[in-house]
């Protein structure tokens, strides 16, 4: 990572807040595309926590997802425009599967299933699949949502065959700009993540629910970031796994504002890949 550590500012650690969900003892939920039941919502408050952020490029080789529950790891990728829906799924894709299959543990099989491209660029917002940087600390997955990808994405039986034995969700995260020069991922290692401060937050769609967990703060979180990464460089993060013995079962991460992005900064733009991940 030597062209990389050139750009690197020279801090062990930062402090930056972050956005925490308020736990007030009911799940949050939102009618996205059904105003008739807007009136039954509960819409989440967040309250901003300044938090310590240590540089991961100091030791990448510590983090394993048993470990922490994120990789940080050197990825060439042969895509050229990942605004090119075909190419993503021709080129990146089986990519993305042999990233994660490399760092799942002995998974049986890999199955990307979904992607999403952030940018704050407005008029590529319209687009399918893009959207913007997500400011609050969350998991993308939870007991319920979980399986129900499974469901989503394997035939009855086949996913019932594969709901009784082990499986998780693995994603990854990358620049798709030259390097990030603001609001960067933050993770919290997995293991500094109590079993407690899980809200669920439903987002309600006529035919269907969407449902990940937003995290209460807590002050045993330990947050890391990778400065400056580029675009030959990934994360690789578990949001979700069956198997309580794995070591980490969910990794909590937010974008966030690093206090020491120059004004003139170029505009972060990323892709992060879903994968549902199969063991034997």
């Amino acid at each position: 990572m030597s062209q990389t550590a050139e750009l690197t500012p020279d801090l062990d650690i930062i402090e930056a807040e972050l956005d925490y969900i308020v736990d007030d003892g009911i799940p949050a939920v939102r009618y996205m595309d059904w105003p008739e039941k807007e009136h039954l919502a509960h819409k989440p408050a967040y309250e901003k926590h300044l938090v310590p952020i240590q540089n991961g490029r100091a030791d990448p080789a510590q983090f394993t997802l048993p470990s922490h529950g994120f990789a940080f790891v050197d990825h060439h990728t042969k895509v050229q425009d990942f605004f090119d829906e075909d190419e993503v799924r021709s080129v990146y894709y089986p990519e993305t599967e042999a990233l994660i299959q490399a760092h799942s543990g002995g998974a049986s099989r890999v199955l990307v299933f979904d992607h999403t491209l952030r940018t704050a660029e407005q008029a590529r917002q319209q687009a399918d699949r893009v959207r913007k940087a997500v400011y609050s600390v969350h998991n993308d997955y939870t007991e319920r949502s979980a399986p129900q990808r499974v469901r989503d994405f394997l035939p009855e039986d086949e996913a019932e065959a594969a709901l009784k034995k082990r499986y998780a969700i693995i994603q990854t995260w990358r620049s798709i700009a030259p390097r990030v020069e603001r609001d960067p991922l933050a993770l919290c290692d997995g293991k500094t993540i109590p079993e407690e401060g899980f809200i669920p937050y439903q987002r309600r769609y006529r035919y269907r629910t969407g449902e990940t967990y937003h995290i209460a703060y807590n002050p045993a979180h330990r947050w890391f970031w990778f400065p400056q990464m580029t675009r030959e460089e990934a994360l690789v993060f578990k949001v979700y796994d069956t198997d309580a013995s794995a070591g980490v079962r969910f990794t909590a991460h937010t974008a966030f504002d690093d206090p020491n992005t120059p004004p003139d900064a170029a505009i972060r733009e990323s892709i992060e890949m879903r994968a549902l991940v199969f063991y034997d």
